[in-house]
């Protein structure tokens, strides 16, 4: 397929003519009526919008993949979900207007697998980064449902065995209007089951976000003056809340509208359409959990503000050591001076998009035909998140955890995500899907990156019967050059970083930035209990 082929294929969906499923489907074909494809799925298909979502997971299988154990999981699991075995249909009826047909799915069409040389010489990581890169600028086509599978299989040279801890890659690809992230990662992992217990599939322990700013717990009992007390507590929180998401609502509309970013090596509105594939790279790094933990506890934070933390730390060490380059090329009589930016103040902030559907869990569908429950409402829900981070480098790295710790708090007492959800859904009914993919463009240009925090299982488990090694998420198609991924998978954390390249020119070494703040972040504290620790 040449590249002016792929383009059209790329855009609009066009009629096509397609059969019914006659198995593969959780729901009758014959009572089903064909859903029309919902609006905040249709912003996922503008051309400055058109994001990807991409799930990648390691796994052990010294014999390769077992191709038909894992066609009969996925044709018993994922094409149960109704926008997994259906195809994105324009309406011949009514122009303009796309629909969800079910069509026989042929998962030989879905899954390629690819085995890698094994005389070359690079590590795992390098492997992945490179391929989801070329992944990227490939589009996919519109004639089968929107999602793909992709086998990588290491077979490592003796020279080359020790870069590999993992002798195979799972990389799922799914259009962004199949479903969002947090439902999609919950269906891939119907696919898996715990080692300890092959029937059981895992649990992902997610809060339910509409609950976190009114989850405080008053106590009522006591004399009169005990409940008007509890009262004015109840009272003043309330009146937190509502004061504390009046600002932030007038910071959304003040971003989508004018208010930007500071200019930075990281974020640049010189470069134009930043969603281009051409230049998309992929990065991951893995840590280990419990050097999340240590940080957390000797802070008093929690993982996501150590994680929050450890990115705008990092943000501060790459920003400085660019700064730093510009200084030393003029020295060497290349440009002109440049001001250290870094010892000024740097409006930085990350857009977060959190999901606000209610989850069944991984068992999802399982669940739902248990429950009887007729219809499942599909596609995207979800709102937004402005987080402030500070760009300093500052004397004590851990300042970084508590800064970001401020800043979770904070965010917290806010109905921030709630409102902003219901501005894109009033803007998707009123205006239609172009206002509101308008609006869900201009924020993440005018803000620096893109973030996203997601906890996997914390207990081992396996894809297919092919224990797992680590898991990561990322994404394509964004308007913002700079996405952060974090995903933890048992005693592991990865972050998966996807940059522009013309932006970030040095995606590895961006990625290390991160790797080397939370170094910094250990050191200080094992400092820090070795100076309190009394002499012998």
């Amino acid at each position: 397929m040449d590249r002016e082929e792929a383009n059209q294929n790329e855009g609009n969906a066009k009629p096509i003519k397609t059969k019914k499923n006659d198995g593969n489907s959780m729901f009758d074909p014959d009572e089903e009526k064909e859903e029309l494809l919902s609006p905040s799925s249709r912003m996922f298909h503008e051309p400055n919008y058109n994001i990807h979502i991409v799930a990648i997971m390691g796994w052990k299988a010294r014999n390769g993949p077992n191709l038909d154990l894992i066609k009969e999981t996925l044709s018993t699991t994922v094409l149960n979900h109704p926008h997994f075995s259906s195809v994105q249909v324009m309406d011949e009826k009514d122009e303009g207007k796309v629909r969800w047909v079910a069509s026989q799915v042929n998962l030989d069409n879905h899954i390629i697998v690819e085995e890698l040389d094994p005389k070359m010489e690079i590590s795992e990581d390098k492997v992945i980064d490179d391929y989801l890169s070329n992944l990227s600028r490939t589009p996919m086509d519109k004639s089968k449902p929107l999602w793909e599978l992709h086998l990588l299989v290491f077979k490592p040279s003796n020279s080359s065995k020790k870069l590999f801890l993992s002798d195979g890659v799972s990389i799922f690809r799914i259009h962004h209007s199949v479903g969002d992230g947090i439902s999609l990662v919950s269906i891939l992992l119907s696919c898996t089951r715990k080692i300890s217990d092959p029937n059981s599939p895992p649990k992902l322990n997610i809060p339910n976000i509409r609950k976190l700013s009114t989850s405080r717990t008053i106590n009522y009992h006591g004399g009169l003056f005990s409940k008007l007390w509890c009262y004015f507590i109840m009272l003043w929180l309330k009146i937190r809340v509502l004061s504390f998401s009046i600002v932030d609502l007038m910071m959304f509309v003040a971003t989508a509208m004018f208010l930007k970013d500071t200019e930075t090596p990281i974020k640049s509105s010189k470069i134009n359409n930043n969603n281009d594939p051409a230049y998309r790279r992929f990065v991951l790094r893995t840590v280990n959990l419990d050097d999340i933990k240590l940080v957390k506890n000797a802070t008093n934070a929690t993982v996501n503000d150590v994680v929050l933390g450890v990115i705008q730390a990092g943000l501060s060490r790459y920003l400085k050591r660019r700064y730093g380059e510009d200084d030393e090329m003029v020295i060497k009589g290349v440009g002109h001076k440049k001001t250290n930016l870094i010892t000024r103040e740097i409006k930085c902030r990350a857009t977060v998009l959190i999901n606000l559907r209610p989850l069944f869990g991984t068992n999802a569908m399982e669940e739902i035909n248990e429950k009887n429950i007729p219809r499942v409402k599909q596609g995207n829900c979800f709102g937004f998140v402005l987080l402030p981070l500070k760009i300093s480098m500052l004397d004590n790295p851990l300042d970084h955890v508590r800064l970001a710790k401020a800043t979770m708090d904070r965010k917290k007492q806010s109905l921030e995500v709630i409102w902003t959800s219901y501005i894109l859904d009033r803007l998707l009914k009123l205006f239609g899907y172009k206002a509101a993919t308008t609006l869900a463009e201009r924020v993440p240009l005018h803000t620096t990156l893109g973030f996203s925090n997601v906890m996997g299982p914390t207990e081992e488990i396996s894809f297919c019967d092919h224990p797992m090694t680590f898991m990561a998420a990322t994404c394509y198609g964004q308007p913002t050059p700079l996405m952060i991924h974090v995903v933890s998978y048992t005693n592991k954390l990865t972050f998966a970083i996807s940059v522009d390249e013309r932006t970030i020119p040095d995606p590895c070494q961006f990625g290390d930035a991160f790797l080397d703040s939370l170094e910094d972040m250990k050191k200080a504290v094992v400092g820090t209990k070795t100076r309190s620790s009394p002499l012998q």
